[in-house]
């Protein structure tokens, strides 16, 4: 028998130090408020044993409180992902959202509908645990992730009509919306999708017991993401998974044959040119 638990598992970490109040408390009661709406909802009818929880990390520095009640904040999203017959975890998603603009009252539940917008505080926090799974089903089945982002999807629409900051097409190119636009609505990123499943599924998840096949598919998934990122370029996708990954890319390709791993450094200087002396490491012995 399987055991039912919640989906989600993550840590929410606030940092409040800019804000000039004597109520210091509210921001450990928010801390507890967000990592209980994220850990015990259940945001699927899919059962989960505990050690199964999709774990992730949300950073809040609080920018400001412009009046009593509301808040301003940058947002670090991670999402955690284990790697099969390893201790080793690998992160899928290293996200910043800069228009973090919420609500927060004392004492005040949290309540989400996914059918109407409530108020951008379970709005935010409710996309983002439909992003989660999202990817971490893509991750482990092609497309697995669709029923996820189609809510995702819906948050925005409803939060769109709203007014909300950071839901827009035309606010930024690095928001909400455009983070769903690629991973859903835009089916030009299908390739990279793809990728993501065969990047965690037939590389890393099998790294241990054949590592050169392994690098010879990551090698794929970064030729894919190209051919994408040639004809749609600073997609916010790329930008994102490069975020996550760049480091994890870089350890990966520091063995093994040096023509893959010339393959690889190419790629990713097409793709991340930014990190060029992080990807230099890949070649230099």
């Amino acid at each position: 028998m399987v055991a039912s638990a919640q989906e989600l598992l993550f840590d929410v970490s606030i940092n409040a130090e800019v804000v000039q109040t004597t109520e210091r408390g509210i921001f450990q009661e928010m801390e507890n408020a967000f990592e209980s709406f994220l850990n015990d909802t259940e945001w699927t009818q899919d059962q989960f044993r505990n050690n199964e929880r999709i774990k992730g990390n949300l950073f809040l520095t609080i920018q400001d409180q412009p009046s009593i009640g509301r808040f301003t904040a940058n947002a670090q999203i991670q999402v955690v992902r284990p790697v099969y017959g390893s201790s080793y975890e690998t992160l899928v998603l290293n996200f910043a959202d800069r228009d973090w603009d919420f609500t927060f009252t004392t004492s005040q539940p949290l309540r989400f509908n996914e059918a109407v917008f409530t108020d951008n505080t379970t709005a935010l926090l409710a996309f983002y645990a439909y992003i989660a799974l999202g990817l971490d089903y893509d991750s482990f089945s092609q497309f697995g992730g669709n029923p996820h982002y189609e809510k995702a999807q819906n948050i925005v629409n409803t939060a769109q009509n709203a007014g909300g900051t950071g839901w827009g097409q035309f606010q930024s190119r690095r928001n909400r919306y455009w983070l769903i636009e690629n991973l859903f609505i835009n089916k030009q990123y299908e390739p990279i999708r793809q990728g993501i499943y065969d990047y965690h599924i037939k590389a890393l998840d099998t790294f241990n017991d054949t590592p050169d096949e392994s690098r010879e598919i990551i090698v794929e998934v970064l030729k894919k993401m190209q051919e994408v990122n040639r004809v749609l370029p600073n997609s916010i996708f790329v930008i994102s998974f490069l975020d996550a990954k760049h480091t994890e890319i870089t350890h990966i390709f520091s063995e093994g044959d040096m023509a893959i791993r010339r393959q690889a450094y190419n790629e990713l200087l097409k793709l991340d040119p930014t990190r060029r002396s992080n990807y230099q490491k890949i070649v230099q012995n």
